[in-house]
């Protein structure tokens, strides 16, 4: 049996949207929804909020997920990235006696993820087998990346590859970057602190559209509202 821990990253600190983890959305706290989720999908022995905020622990504690530990405020500011809480939460588990064969992060402002979705990305890890030490929720860009610009400092647009300006988009080869929602580390990997050997044995698992709105300011919050609401009929 597969032993596998989520843990949901909530900072107090957002800076581009404000308490954006346990503000209201469409009537529960933001972070209650990926809370819910996972519970839904049956994967983990282990629901974790990684916090250092006392409104944040209040909050869940309430749902029903009391943090087991708190996060050391010198992985809780802005420059800290989240591998670095995922190990160090991994290995404070490890101190505490308990194992784990995968780690998953789970992003708390990510409230059109479903259960089934997190169900197909472990059947994807498990059949990637040995060579797969990381599954990252990917989207498509949305218009090819090749035919991009950069806005020069006059307001020019300067082409990132000229050469595919008038290329169709057909005819160019899709891009990816990360949906910001969901990712899965093998375990051990992620304790051995080997990062740069993760080239070429990460790989990417493609999230429906409308599950992949990754909320960083209030328009991404709105149409992510509006989404959930479609979907739920409200």
């Amino acid at each position: 049996m597969v032993r596998r821990i989520a843990i949901i990253p909530a900072r107090a600190g957002s800076k581009r949207v404000p308490g954006k983890n346990i503000r209201d959305f469409c009537g529960k706290p933001m972070i209650a929804h990926i809370l819910e989720t996972a519970r839904e999908s049956g994967l983990f022995e282990i629901i974790h909020v990684s916090t250092e905020s006392e409104a944040v622990r209040g909050v869940v504690s309430g749902l029903g997920f009391a943090p087991d530990f708190a996060r050391p405020a010198e992985l809780a500011d802005d420059v800290t990235p989240l591998v670095p809480v995922l190990r160090w939460t991994v290995g404070e588990y490890q101190r505490r006696g308990r194992d784990f064969d995968q780690a998953w992060l789970l992003m708390a402002c990510a409230p059109l993820i479903r259960p089934e979705h997190l169900q197909a990305m472990a059947r994807r890890f498990a059949e990637l087998g040995r060579n797969c030490q990381a599954l990252v929720a990917v989207q498509p860009f949305a218009s090819p990346i090749q035919r991009g610009y950069f806005l020069g400092q006059d307001h020019r647009l300067l082409p990132v590859q000229p050469e595919c300006v008038t290329a169709r988009s057909q005819d160019l080869v899709p891009a990816y970057h990360d949906a910001g929602t969901v990712d899965v580390y093998d375990a051990r990997f992620l304790l051995s602190e080997r990062e740069a050997d993760w080239s070429g044995r990460c790989h990417g698992y493609v999230l429906p559209r409308h599950a992949a709105v990754d909320i960083d300011n209030e328009d991404d919050w709105r149409l992510a509202e509006m989404i959930f609401r479609g979907q739920s009929g409200r």
